[in-house]
């Protein structure tokens, strides 16, 4: 029957009582059923305590005034308090009505050991990217030869240990790029980049890992330097993620990492190929978080990774990016 503005029609409510009232009070979680208007015609008691509400006072009220519109899931209480939620919605019939129904859960102490995980991995990573930065700092003074010459074993264990340290701190930067790509909050600083000379750079670090298991890293790239404008820490992390799986899964052989320019869709760019000898691509290997990460990472560079099984000889990730 017609209704004055603000209120529901009473037989959907007599409706949804009979054929959902003792269902939803069995509920553990805060349930509504709303009306095609947006209206509440039914809240089980779980609901009127999440949000702060006498027995039956949630009927008539529109929907917006307890799960407002916003970027972000929010739900709003009598007193007029925000809280974070989440909400899973469907539709069930109550006789010729079809109903909206939201279960709400309160997740605010979720959120707020979201944000005391956050505060810990800045506050850690800048504990430990102090000292690092030092190692990095007096390392590149050593290899400036300021305090004295090296011979020319002193120097490739220096610039070793150099390599090694700026690996370190890159994935000390990735912790807390993992919690802001989780929020969108992934900021890139692009620059021009050698992107030769970085890949030496991670060969020359990861070589003693695949020299431990009996594995040739190698490296095939132009003689010239190969130049694109783009994030380095985005890139080294995607790479690093590559090959550090590459000789995770393979087990006798080699990795081997390629560089060249190329053209794809009719765009020049650059490609950078992993391949190795192991058992092939399997869904551990693609279920790890760093592959995950690294297509992420490599969507928010305007470029791609694909892969390419070889059954019984190994896999091939490639990383395509724009040149210009």
């Amino acid at each position: 029957m017609a209704t004055e503005f603000g209120k529901i029609d009473h037989v959907d409510t007599l409706d949804a009582e009979e054929r959902f009232g003792s269902l939803l009070e069995s509920m553990p979680d805060a349930i509504f059923m709303a009306n095609e208007c947006g209206r509440i015609v039914l809240a089980n008691s779980p609901a009127e305590d999440l949000f702060g509400y006498l027995p039956g006072e949630m009927q008539g009220m529109e929907m917006a005034a307890v799960l407002p519109a916003g970027p972000a899931a929010s739900g709003l209480r009598k007193g007029g308090t925000f809280f974070p939620v989440d909400v899973k919605s469907g539709r069930a019939s109550a006789g010729s009505a079809l109903l909206q129904v939201h279960a709400v859960r309160d997740i605010s102490e979720l959120a707020q050991a979201g944000q005391a995980k956050d505060r810990f991995l800045a506050s850690m990573s800048h504990e430990l990217r102090t000292p690092l930065n030092a190692i990095i700092g007096f390392t590149g003074t050593l290899l400036m030869q300021l305090p004295g010459p090296l011979n020319t074993e002193q120097e490739k264990q220096l610039r070793t240990v150099q390599a090694s340290a700026r690996h370190l701190l890159s994935l000390i930067n990735d912790l807390l790029d993992l919690t802001k790509l989780g929020s969108g909050k992934v900021e890139l600083h692009r620059e021009p980049l050698n992107c030769r000379a970085l890949i030496e750079e991670l060969a020359l670090v990861f070589r003693p890992q695949a020299r431990e298991k009996g594995l040739v890293l190698q490296f095939r790239a132009p003689s010239q330097a190969v130049m694109l404008r783009t994030d380095r820490r985005a890139l080294q992390q995607i790479l690093v993620n590559l090959v550090n799986n590459a000789i995770k899964f393979t087990e006798r052989g080699e990795v081997r990492i390629g560089l060249e320019r190329s053209v794809a869709d009719g765009r020049p760019v650059v490609q950078v190929s992993v391949s190795d000898t192991g058992g092939g691509i399997t869904e551990d290997s693609l279920q790890q978080l760093g592959i995950h990460l690294s297509h992420k990472l490599a969507a928010l560079l305007d470029g791609s990774i694909r892969y390419f099984d070889k059954p019984g000889n190994g896999s091939i990730f490639v990383l395509t990016l724009p040149l210009e």
